[in-house]
């Protein structure tokens, strides 16, 4: 009995280290940098910002890295993925970038009980490295900032920036995008501030 015991345990033990050793390779995972906006300019004393998690659509809502070979065909960065499904992402690096201005009074998620004044509601209009043309990151944000009061859609504007792809291999790749989006961020952050 105590060796039909040790036998399973033995096997147990086998057959995990063979997972362990002959799995597949984990993903090279990814985070985007927040932007780093001026911190010169006007305080907003008394203002409060709610930034909502951004809309998507079904590719752009998970945590897969698009690439488009040509216009309307979409495939993704193999070995790669974000750190969260993408929208959260932008969000708490959107919410960093208001942070780092150090010109807002308070800024947040739904959910952490601020009293709001205005809520910014963002649509990931594009995502991506695009490879027609020059291969380069392209990120587009369709921005509303929303007087939380009234209802009312204050201002409304489409931010996009690209930026060139210089190198190869996932971290190249990223690194592109990431240079994309710390500009619409920092733009993002500048028009709001100015707006409220």
């Amino acid at each position: 009995m105590a060796a039909a015991a040790g036998l399973l345990l033995a096997m147990s033990l086998g057959s995990g280290c063979a997972l362990v050793g002959g799995g597949k390779k984990p993903l090279d995972t990814f985070d985007l940098t927040a932007a780093r906006p001026d911190t010169s300019g006007p305080r907003t004393q008394r203002r409060q910002l709610l930034v909502n998690e951004p809309a998507a659509i079904k590719v752009l809502d998970g945590d897969s890295i698009v690439i488009k070979p040509s216009p309307g065909v979409i495939t993704f960065l193999g070995g790669a993925q974000w750190g969260d499904r993408l929208p959260k992402v932008i969000q708490a690096r959107l919410v960093e970038s208001f942070e780092r201005s150090g010109r807002i009074r308070g800024v947040g998620r739904p959910g952490e009980g601020l009293a709001i004044d205005y809520q910014l509601v963002t649509d990931v209009r594009a995502f991506e490295v695009a490879l027609d043309g020059g291969a380069r990151a392209y990120v587009a944000l369709s921005v509303r900032l929303l007087n939380d009061r009234s209802g009312v859609v204050a201002r409304q504007r489409l931010f996009e920036a690209t930026a060139p792809l210089s190198g190869s291999g996932n971290e190249a790749y990223v690194a592109a995008i990431n240079a994309a989006f710390a500009e619409v961020a920092g733009d993002i952050v500048e028009w709001v501030l100015a707006s409220i």
